[in-house]
């Protein structure tokens, strides 16, 4: 049976999953870890690449590979194929400015009916701006521009400064989406915006439809085996899960997000919705916040336990945390865009002035924040009819049970696993069987986590709560946001 390959280069780590190409079933896998910091050169990606595929054992007998990745990044290559300079991640958000300018430039509506988006300060068009700008002697040797995934697929195929064919990159639907100058409703690049952001134009990476081949690989021995496009890790991972039009997918990772399949596009001028594309041929809308599993991680720390005691602690108290209430902007917010706000406490007394409140009240705001979003699609017409719990964040049995009274429903959780990579692996399977749909692999041990009566009850007033707090929050320096 034949095998194949998938890879998650994800922000904190690569994951490589080999599978077995007809059933899905998992044969070896391996990781390595990647730098911290929203700033990283993507060497450290294919080095990181390169131990977690020996990890995995190898790609030598594997028949497709594909791979999955971080969106927006911004992978600046000169005429020799050289990187121009350290890549600025999606998480970095010194071009805020930039996003704002090129938002007032067009208007957030023209953008949005452009490219399906606005503008925030992931996007890798608002990285070129801030290139632009801050550092012209870069910028004015940019050649082409790739994504992370995109970058990756280049050099597996063997490209790079001993082979700066820039016209090989490729690049799929999905990640091409998260650009701010590709869109999924007319599957066309917008050069004019592209270089409204950087100043000239560049080689962009040809967009490969979802089960096309990005060419073949060139690693190691195996000079054989095919290249599907990849895909961003959004689309990768609802790939994985084998998501359909009404499934919502609540992915609590480095950031939140919030993502649904959906067979039309979407267009939200306020900017709470991207309007992306999936990496099966239809959409996906989602929402992304900033503040992910890095919340819990903080309210751990402050409160010196582990995980599992923090979640202990958040379930001695009530939904609602008896009115405390967690802005949980530790980083600024891009859902909705405060890229220089802070977090904050709000509704602190005596009686809430203890480690079970702190400790819900921070579960319970990171999971506001993924319900804004959620009611954001909602109101462009995204159908919830099942909600799954996926991520690091989601092993949090309180991040589970809160769930529930957050959002107001019943929410499942699949068996842990590298969605990502899995999906991945699964559209090297796509591209190596030529069909017209991915294969069916069959997924097992889902939990269900039922909405008790009690806490629905609870919803709508802490939904309502969290809503006044949230515009309360100020940022960095003090000032009203």
């Amino acid at each position: 049976m034949p095998l194949v390959a998938g890879i998650d280069s994800s922000t904190q780590s690569c994951k490589v999953v080999v599978r077995e190409a007809d059933t899905g079933a998992l044969v070896r896998d391996g990781r390595a870890s990647h730098p911290e910091g929203t700033e990283i050169h993507p060497d450290r990606w294919w080095e990181a690449l390169v131990s977690a595929v020996d990890a995995a054992g190898g790609l030598d007998d594997v028949a497709a590979v594909a791979v999955g990745g971080q969106q927006h990044g911004l992978v600046a290559l000169d005429e020799s194929g050289a990187v121009v300079r350290p890549a600025l991640l999606w998480n970095d958000t010194r071009s805020a400015r930039a996003a704002a300018e090129l938002t007032e430039e067009l208007g957030p509506r023209a953008w949005a009916e452009a490219v399906g988006s606005v503008p925030v300060a992931s996007f890798t068009v608002t990285k070129l701006r801030w290139l632009a700008e801050a550092e012209p002697h870069h910028a004015a040797r940019v050649a082409a521009v790739a994504l992370p995934h995109d970058w990756l697929t280049w050099r597996l195929a063997g490209h790079g400064p001993d082979d700066p064919d820039l016209e090989a990159l490729r690049t799929d639907r999905s990640d091409a989406s998260g650009t701010g100058y590709w869109s999924p409703a007319t599957g066309e690049y917008r050069h004019d915006l592209l270089v409204r952001g950087l100043g000239h134009d560049a080689v962009l990476p040809r967009v490969c439809g979802p089960a096309e081949s990005a060419g073949t690989l060139a690693y190691g021995p195996n000079r054989h085996a095919l290249l599907g496009p990849g895909a961003g890790d959004n689309a990768a991972a609802a790939l994985g899960l084998g998501m359909v039009e009404g499934d919502v997918a609540l992915s609590i990772g480095t950031s939140g997000v919030v993502s649904a399949v959906s067979a039309t596009p979407a267009a939200d001028p306020s900017g709470s919705v991207a309007g992306f594309a999936d990496a099966t041929g239809e959409f996906l809308p989602l929402a992304v916040t900033l503040n992910g599993a890095r919340v819990l991680d903080a309210a751990a720390r402050i409160l010196g336990v582990d995980h599992a005691r923090l979640a202990e602690l958040a379930l001695t108290v009530p939904p609602g945390s008896d009115g405390l209430v967690l802005v949980p902007y530790l980083e600024g917010e891009r859902t909705p865009n405060r890229p220089h706000a802070s977090g904050s406490f709000h509704g602190l007394t005596l009686a809430t002035s203890t480690p079970g409140h702190l400790a819900r009240a921070s579960v319970e705001g990171l999971l506001h924040g993924l319900a804004d979003g959620l009611a954001a699609m909602v109101a462009l017409g995204t159908r919830p009819d099942r909600v799954s719990l996926i991520g690091g964040g989601a092993r949090s049995e309180a991040v589970r049970r809160c769930a529930t009274s957050v959002f107001g429903t019943s929410v499942e959780v699949p068996a842990p696993g590298e969605y990502v990579a899995d999906g991945a692996a699964r559209q090297a399977a796509w591209v190596l069987s030529g069909a017209p749909e991915p294969p069916s692999w069959e997924r097992s041990g889902s939990q269900s986590y039922a909405a008790a009566e009690e806490d629905l009850s609870a919803t709508a007033a802490m939904r309502e709560r969290y809503a006044t707090a949230r515009d309360l929050v100020l940022d960095r320096l003090g000032a009203g946001n």
